[in-house]
Parts: C-alpha cells; structure tokens; sequence
C-alpha cells in the first residue's frame, strides 16, 4: 500500500498538540458554564436552502450525497443536505424547533466541528473546531447582553494560552446612522466596502464608494474619517461628535459603544484589551448592534479569530421573533499557526502519569492490580508492554514523557521513581498520589508573536 498523503485543509494534531487542543476546549466549557450558558449540540447537516438564505456562496458548502444517488440537475435545494459552515444557522433552526420546550432569554453554547469547502492556508482550513456562545431571548433582548459577551470572551481568554489578543467593538447603528447623516443611500453595501479597508486599502475603498455607489468625493472622505477612530475610553465618543454628522440612530450607537467600553475597562490585562475600532462593521447583513472581531498580536495575518454581534432577527417564525448576541471563536484557526510555530504544546504527549515496571510476564497480573490501585485515586497509570531490562523499561518511559516508574519489590513493597530527578522512595499504590503538576499533562506555550 503507498504512502497516503495528506489531504489539505483537514487538520489532524499529533497527540500532544490534541492534548493542547481539549486542555483549550475544556477551559472554554467551563468559562462558559460558570457564566451559565447550557451546552447543546446541533445535525452536522441542514438542508441546502437554509445554509444558502444568508447569502453564502455554493462554493463553500460542501453537499451529502450517497454515492449510488443519481445527479438531478433541477433537484430542490431543500432536499439536498449540506455540512454547516458555521453554528449559527443551525442554531437559528435549533431555536424555531424548540422554542416551546426552551426557557428565554436562553443562553447556549456549542462546541463542535464546521466545514467550508475554501482554499486552505494558514488558520483557514475546510475541516475546523469553532466555539460559540449566544443570548437569545424572544420579540425584544435587553443590551446589557451585548456588554456580557465581551465579558465573557474576556473571561475566556485569560485561561487561555494564546497570544496577546485585542477586541475590536463597534456598533452598527452607530455606523447606520453616520452614513445616513451624510447621505449616503446603500447603507448595507457601504458598510460592506467600509468591512474591506484590510483588504484593499483606504484608497480603494474610497474609489469603490465613489465609482459604485455614486458617492461624492466628500462623502467617501467622511466614510473613512470614521473609519479612522480607535481608542479605549470614552474619547472615541468626542472624536465621533466631532465630524459634525447628526442623526438619532448614531447617537444610540455611540452611546452602547461607549457602555461597552467602560464595562469592560477592569477585564482588561497584557494580554487582553477592549478597544473601539470604528473600521469594524462585520459585513454580513444580520447584525444591528454591537459588533466584535478578535485578533491575536503579531498574528494579524489571520484576521479576526472571534467575532460576532447583535442581530434582531436571525430567526423568526412568523409570529415571533427571537433576537439575540453571540460570538464565534475559531479554535482551529487559533491553534494551527501556533502549533506549526512550535508556540504551544502540552508537557508530555500522553496522559499517563505513571509506568508500572513488569519484572517478569508472570507478574502481569499483580502489576495490573497495582495499576488499578492507582487509577482508582485519580492516577493515568500502564504497565510496562514487556519484561524487558529496566533500563530499557525506563527509557520507553522517557520516550512518552511518562515522569514516574513503579518498580514492585520482591517482598511485596514498592517504590516510585521519578525520572527526571532520580528521586527514588517507597510508595503504597492505594495512597500515593503525584505532585499537582504531575497528575496530568500541562500546556506549555512561549507567549510570542510572529513574523
């Protein structure tokens, strides 16, 4: 059989960097658990009509289909299945199914695999972990939800061992009512072309809103003085009023801005800030309030690896509709560029703690009881594969990182040695239990930035 290759796009972590990864995972449960939003778990599928009707291209879905299934050209979108490429159409369905067995406001979040079918490069892949959490309550949603979002990514991202991260707020009624008060018609395609300043530049952007979209000269000049105001505080406040553009839906967004900010003013550290950036508008059209993207310092390349925002009505019934704030973390898009870096593993690529020694093959059984002596008090223990030499038992111990040997004695006494230090000493397997930062393995990550 050849070698197979690899298939780009599709990630698959070798077991320490795994190890990393769930250490990562399992913080972010327990962040979000302690903020009291419930797990749930969504189909991996949804009918093709439904992960399209925001716009997506088919390009980016990928399509189920049995491989003895007949091609239809004219086959109906809803029969056809296709994988998510994000929670939050899901989630939209999720909540318009179970509406009546849910308690509102209800808060959710939802860790799981999503595929989107675009050229793989570094934190982009076709195969990828994404970690959610949203409010969701029904007909009206009180702001102060838009405020403990941030709280909690800021929670969130204290435990965790990535670079330095910024996020990045606005409000889209704040932008709204800007280019409404400078005349702007199109708001929805001038926030677009504003969302592209990464890519194509102020230069560009100006030249798209005047060739476009018909702007004047002036106008496009006042799209981008917006865009051009960041800060931390209440500051951004008077730079905003100081363009001279009056309009009552961008005076409510300044005010939820600011709120936002001051809020979040004691959550911030080295490693985590909050700051206005009036760029930011999330180009997709559902948002209408506060809106987040997250970039990791010196990682910039990547873009946003958590964002998200407010929208009114991403789903609704007809009769009711379910408003609510959320935020999508791209956990494979952070961890690949610092895995390939070198930047984060774990201490050892194996959860086991301790390697009980096997003098002899008869004496399997008597070292299996001792291994289950100390898994019973919490301790990932195994016992060696063959009665080779202890040297050679200890050195396939250091191979995996394993920290302690158990050597039974011949006078049914025992002793534990940890091997990094030599330390030998006599030990009870129903008692004996290793030092804290022992009994699992640990991330390791240099907090450094990229090129």
């Amino acid at each position: 059989m050849p070698s197979p290759s690899p298939i780009s796009g599709f990630p698959e972590w070798l077991p320490a960097e795994r190890i990393a990864e769930q250490q990562v995972l399992d913080a972010l449960r327990e962040v979000f658990e302690l903020h009291g939003f419930a797990s749930i778990q969504t189909r991996a599928v949804e009918p093709l009509d439904q992960l399209l009707r925001k716009g997506e291209t088919s390009k980016e879905v990928y399509t189920l289909r049995r491989l003895q299934a007949e091609t239809d050209e004219g086959e109906d979108l809803s029969s056809t299945l296709g994988l998510h490429f994000d929670l939050t159409v899901p989630f939209a369905r999720y909540v318009l199914e179970n509406a009546g067995k849910l308690q509102f406001p209800f808060r959710r979040y939802q860790i799981q695999p999503a595929w989107r079918g675009e050229r793989p490069q570094e934190g982009r892949y076709r195969e990828f972990v994404q970690a959610d959490i949203d409010v969701v309550d029904k007909d009206e949603l009180s702001f102060q939800y838009e405020v403990e979002i941030a709280q909690v990514m800021a929670d969130a991202f204290a435990r965790l061992p990535f670079a330095p991260v910024r996020m990045q707020v606005n409000n889209r009624k704040l932008i709204e009512g800007y280019y409404r008060g400078i005349g702007a018609n199109d708001v929805a395609e001038v926030m677009r072309i504003v969302d592209k300043l990464d890519k194509i530049g102020p230069a560009g952007v100006e030249k798209t809103l005047v060739a476009d979209l018909g702007l004047s000269d002036e106008q496009a000049r006042a799209c981008l003085a917006l865009a051009d105001i960041s800060g931390e505080d209440a500051g951004v406040a008077d730079r905003v009023t100081a363009l001279g553009v009056s309009h009552p839906l961008l005076d409510e967004g300044l005010d939820e801005l600011v709120r936002v900010l001051d809020s979040t003013a004691l959550m911030r550290s080295d490693t985590f800030t909050v700051v206005a950036d009036l760029a930011i508008a999330r180009g997709l059209d559902y948002y209408t309030g506060t809106v987040y993207e997250t970039r990791m310092l010196g990682f910039e390349h990547l873009g946003s690896i958590c964002s998200g925002g407010r929208y009114d009505a991403l789903a609704s019934d007809g009769r009711t509709t379910y408003p609510g704030v959320g935020i999508s973390l791209g956990v494979t898009r952070a961890l690949g560029p610092l895995f390939s870096r070198g930047l984060l593993t774990a201490s050892r690529s194996t959860p086991t703690c301790v390697l009980v020694a096997l003098p002899a093959e008869e004496a399997r059984g008597a070292c299996a009881s001792v291994a289950a002596a100390l898994r019973s008090s919490g301790v990932a223990t195994e016992v060696a594969p063959t009665a080779a030499k202890y040297g050679k038992q200890i050195r396939f111990a250091q191979r995996r990182g394993i920290p302690f040997v158990w050597f039974p004695q011949d006078d049914g006494t025992h002793q534990v040695r940890d091997i990094r230090s030599g330390e030998q000493v006599e030990a009870d397997p129903a008692a004996w239990v290793p030092p804290a930062d022992d009994l699992r393995p640990t991330i390791i990550a240099t907090v450094a930035v990229s090129d």
